[in-house]
């Protein structure tokens, strides 16, 4: 997050992490494009009125190196400035004063977009295979059966082998597949696909989640 004004990024910090995430704040532009080339985030809050570099500038220099998503705030709303942001790249748009909840709904809508693997491209890992275009899981060569919350979790787990999601990011993935969902509900998914395909296909990381084994 990328904001001057400290109280209101601290309050932007507290909501974020009591969603599960975790959150790097700088104080204005430049410092804002040097960490995200150091660590490229998955989601960037920019304020575009901030010191040494507006935020204009640095939905520029991100989106000429990065598709990362950027949600601007600004207290300027007039049209040409909100067509500038988008212009520039930004995927939303939050005029001040705002809501912090609104912000956490725009912020989990725009992770939730940017997870999700490209449409219908085939999705494989060693002898595992993941086709969401005809909803289809194999795992050496036979077609394996899996309940909707299984198939998401497998599919955003095979976009990246390798990779560890964490437990909020797999059920912020899932919110709105399975109705009961819970921490426990991810842990249950994944106790059924090590049954139904191989139990060293998905890694725990213990305190952290679960991992696509690459091979």
């Amino acid at each position: 997050m990328a904001e001057d004004d400290h109280r209101q990024a601290e309050l932007i910090r507290r909501y974020a992490v009591a969603e599960g995430h975790t959150v790097r704040i700088v104080g204005d532009g430049r410092e804002a494009v040097e960490e995200i080339r150091r660590q490229p985030p998955d989601l960037v809050i920019l304020d575009v009125m901030m010191p040494r570099m507006s935020g204009f500038d640095v939905c520029r220099a991100v989106r000429m190196e990065s598709d990362i998503p950027i949600l601007m705030l600004t207290a300027l709303s007039t049209e040409d400035d909100l067509l500038l942001g988008f212009d520039l790249g930004a995927n939303d748009y939050l005029t001040k004063p705002y809501s912090p909840r609104e912000l956490m709904a725009r912020s989990r809508t725009l992770l939730r977009r940017t997870m999700v693997p490209a449409a219908g491209r085939p999705l494989t890992a060693g002898a595992l295979k993941v086709t969401p275009a005809t909803h289809e899981v194999s795992y050496e060569g036979v077609l394996v059966d899996c309940t909707p919350g299984e198939f998401a979790l497998l599919e955003l787990l095979a976009s990246e082998p390798g990779r560890v999601f964490t437990r909020e990011q797999l059920l912020l993935h899932l919110h709105g597949i399975d109705r009961f969902i819970s921490r426990r509900t991810i842990d249950v998914h994944v106790a059924n696909l090590r049954k139904k395909l191989d139990p060293g296909v998905i890694r725990t990381v213990y305190g952290v989640g679960y991992s696509l084994a690459a091979k």
